[in-house]
């Protein structure tokens, strides 16, 4: 009986957190401070026209609307994986491939603009720009999308939606998208650090957020989504090889050369491949790659590793 309560007492007493020194402590709290100064939590969006939320999923989910029946928004932006697919690029109505990596749509609501290149200014503009895409989902005039919603159930829907039987436009399909992808919010255990709870992150995310902080990745990558916020040069320190021009092609600006919208980093962990054209396929590589190009620093293989445990925190749940 003394056996099993020594050994039971041992065990107690190595699930017991160490305690801290008051300097380790005051560092904690420094560090929580500065993340509090750079970052705020993903608040939950809670829409006021329920009605609009569900027809938006149902455009969201139906393969309908491209030109071969087969491709929906979901095909892209999976939303039982994380608002992407993990390809490099995707694979349009007829098999050809874009020549960008598809961002999330987790979080989306979060981004200043819209797409890579800033080609639309809100999510209604981004929901509406894939279906005459000639190689995503293919549709060739608005007239054509429209006529797949003559059925009595999307009638039904619409008027619900924005009361009205006049309903059915095509604008309002990115309406009621949007609504829908503005649902899409996520919450991790960053949220609950930056909301006072110093123990969600463990000593190595911990370091690696110090980190991230230190070199600077945060002129860059700040907010709620962490990003999403402006544009930046890609290779903006040291030249980055790309044929891609970026928001080049959308303004025929010349400063505009290389620029692309910095991508959020809400559940990055689990959105690769990554950048523009998604031709680096794992997060360190990503963190060398934009610690060399970025801002100009050589991070080492330990930096590297706390950097990716960090942004490992940042892997959440839809709320």
């Amino acid at each position: 009986m003394l056996r099993l309560f020594l050994i039971l007492s041992f065990f107690s007493c190595t699930e017991k957190k160490p305690i801290q020194t008051p300097e380790q402590n005051k560092a904690a709290q420094e560090l929580h401070a500065e993340a509090k100064d750079n970052f705020k939590p993903l608040e939950k969006y809670v829409s006021k026209n329920l009605k609009m939320v569900e027809l938006g999923k149902k455009l969201y989910l139906d393969p309908r609307f491209s030109k071969s029946g087969t491709i929906s928004c979901n095909s892209c932006h999976k939303l039982d994986n994380f608002g992407v697919d993990n390809e490099p690029t995707s694979p349009g109505h007829d098999g050809t491939r874009g020549d960008r990596n598809s961002p999330t749509t987790f979080n989306a609501s979060y981004n200043f603009v819209q797409f890579w290149d800033g080609r639309a200014e809100n999510l209604e503009a981004q929901a509406l720009g894939p279906l005459l895409n000639p190689i995503e989902h293919g549709m060739k005039l608005e007239k054509d999308v429209l006529d797949k919603l003559k059925t009595p159930e999307y009638k039904a829907l619409f008027k619900e939606a924005f009361n009205s039987d006049a309903a059915v436009t095509f604008k309002n399909i990115g309406v009621a998208i949007a609504e829908f992808e503005k649902t899409l919010v996520t919450t991790d255990r960053f949220d609950q650090y930056l909301k006072g709870d110093l123990q969600a992150l463990n000593e190595q995310e911990q370091r690696g957020l110090k980190r991230f902080i230190e070199v600077g990745c945060t002129s860059c990558h700040y907010g709620a989504s962490i990003g999403g916020q402006e544009y930046q040069m890609l290779g903006a320190v040291e030249p980055y090889q790309t044929e891609d021009l970026g928001r080049y092609k959308v303004t025929n600006k010349e400063e505009d050369k290389f620029m692309f919208k910095i991508p959020n980093l809400r559940n990055i962990a689990k959105t690769g491949p990554y950048f523009h054209d998604g031709s680096i396929k794992t997060l360190e590589e990503a963190i060398k790659l934009m610690g060399k190009h970025q801002l100009g620093e050589v991070l080492k293989d330990q930096d590297v590793q706390d950097i990716k445990a960090f942004l490992n925190s940042l892997t959440g749940k839809l709320q």
